[in-house]
């Protein structure tokens, strides 16, 4: 008798069931978890509101797990916002049949947006007073600056003052803890989600002006006659700022290229704090601070004298040197080198130092981004505000109540929503310079408004990792980014991180030509 094995190759075809289709759930980002069956492998397709939902970046199908003939993974979706909000339908199919599923979603609270003259970029005003809010109306942020110097940088509080939008960020802390009072809270108030944000009127500073400023603070005095403008290199709301010849400055150089800072008005008022100002700026002296020369103060307008930084703002340069060049030569060939990841953390590192230095001074920026940051020759880069980005920048502060402007896409939860500013609140604002250098000089959270980006922030998402970034660096910024204040990554900590990266990667500084 013959005995024999016969293997036999049993396919069975049917057609596709959505197993399972759950709610949205939140990890980092948002995932509409699913599970189907079929055989063939089913086509999995979205409707979004009954429209085919168009998948890209953002928007994703992804399978984490096959088992024999059963599908398991989610519709990934990367910082919805409201408009994503509605009805979701999985259609699976194949050639022996289709299945359908629904689930609802809901991401984000509707903000009240008033597009008028913001150049689509949602940009809204919200009357502060008077106003009875109902529901969940979404409202802005309303925090007002105290009063404040027109000049770049003010030995102050870290309260954010509202007299000037063209106040300068960079603020001296004497009280380490600035959060609003009972007495400050008040009865008036505005919503944000369902947050209650205190309306400061007249914050006051906590002065300790002792601390502020050296008593033998000696600021330089430079003659007009050795001041000799070249061109006109930018204009902001407290005057302009000119390329210029200096002469008798240096005892090296017969005469240096200076960068002159003029001011527009000039009250009572104004010229104290100008002076203030220039004994602020006398104090801070570092390789990786922007150089403060001296004053001018012989004839209107006062001047003040500031080293010149021959590629101008960071910002410009980091999209002048990635891929996208081409986009921002005005329709001209770009023959720009293309910034290397070793490059891009040899500047990280260098504002790192920068920001060390001014917490040492107990000094807090406030407005720490890369259009605050100046590059030179042969790469070097150096922390400084002209005061001219509100203006050249526009898009990136969030204008409240006629006057205010803040940059809300680099501030932590606690200054949007209690006008917290401390050293914490810079490393965040470190974090989100590192994105920006590894984005190549993209705004952050472009693709949403202002006030998305204010419910993003304080519910607690952050954004994504750069195409271009390595993990470590990432990382980083996640421990910038810590909604707590005391869990954030010291400052100190970043710039060691940094430097040992970037000394791990050799640097060519050829890319300037």
């Amino acid at each position: 008798m013959l005995c024999c094995n016969i293997t036999v190759s049993l396919f069975i075809y049917f057609p596709p069931t959505i197993v399972q289709l759950y709610q949205p759930v939140r990890n980092q980002d948002w995932c509409i978890p699913f599970t189907v069956t079929g055989n063939p492998r089913p086509d999995l397709h979205w409707y979004h509101e009954g429209k085919l939902l168009e998948e890209q970046q953002y928007i994703r199908t992804e399978i984490h797990e096959i088992t024999d003939t059963e599908y398991h993974g989610c519709l990934q979706l990367d910082i919805p916002t409201h408009i994503h909000n509605g009805i979701y339908t999985l259609v699976a199919s194949n050639e022996f049949g289709e299945d359908r599923g629904n689930v609802t979603a809901h991401f984000m609270h509707i903000p009240d947006v008033d597009h008028s003259g913001t150049g689509g970029l949602g940009f809204s005003l919200v009357g502060i007073a008077g106003v009875a809010l109902t529901g969940c109306i979404l409202m802005l942020v309303f925090l007002k600056y105290g009063r404040s110097s027109k000049f770049g940088m003010k030995g102050s509080s870290s309260v954010i003052s509202n007299d000037d939008d063209s106040a300068s960020p960079l603020h001296h802390v004497s009280n380490g803890n600035n959060t609003p009072s009972s007495s400050e809270m008040g009865p008036d108030a505005v919503i944000i989600g369902m947050t209650k944000i205190p309306v400061i009127e007249n914050p006051q500073y906590f002065r300790n002006p002792g601390s502020m400023l050296k008593s033998d603070t000696f600021v330089q005095h430079i003659k007009r006659h050795n001041i000799l403008l070249k061109r006109e290199l930018g204009e902001g709301a407290f005057g302009k700022v000119f390329l210029a010849e200096c002469y008798n400055l240096s005892p090296d150089q017969e005469k240096i290229l200076v960068a002159v800072k003029t001011l527009k008005e000039a009250s009572e008022s104004g010229r104290a704090d100008f002076h203030r100002e220039a004994e602020l700026l006398t104090n801070l002296q570092h390789e990786h601070i922007v150089k403060f020369y001296g004053v001018c103060v012989e004839s209107d307008p006062l001047i003040m004298v500031f080293e010149y930084m021959k590629h101008g703002d960071l910002n410009k340069f980091l999209r002048a040197h990635g891929p996208d060049a081409v986009l921002m030569a005005d329709g001209q060939q770009s023959l720009q080198v293309e910034l290397t990841q070793p490059q891009m953390l040899h500047i990280a590192q260098q504002i790192a130092a920068g920001m060390v230095y001014l917490a040492s001074q107990h000094f807090v920026h406030r407005d720490l981004a890369t259009r605050n940051c100046l590059v030179g020759e042969n790469l070097l880069v150096k922390i400084g505000d002209f005061g001219m980005s509100r203006d050249v920048y526009s898009t990136d502060y969030y204008r409240v109540g006629g006057h205010t402007m803040l940059p809300i896409r680099w501030m932590p939860p606690e200054s949007i929503m209690y006008r917290r500013f401390t050293t914490e609140s810079d490393v965040w604002s470190l974090g989100v310079v590192l994105w920006e250098i590894f984005t190549y000089g993209k705004q952050p959270w472009y693709q949403l408004s202002n006030n998305e980006v204010i419910e993003c922030i304080t519910q607690g998402r952050v954004l994504q990792r750069p195409r271009t970034c390595p993990k470590e660096v990432y990382d980083l910024m996640l421990g910038c980014w810590q909604r707590e204040p005391y869990m954030r990554l010291n400052i100190k900590e970043i710039h060691n991180l940094l430097q040992s990266l970037a000394k791990a990667s050799p640097v060519y500084l050829d890319i300037l030509g």
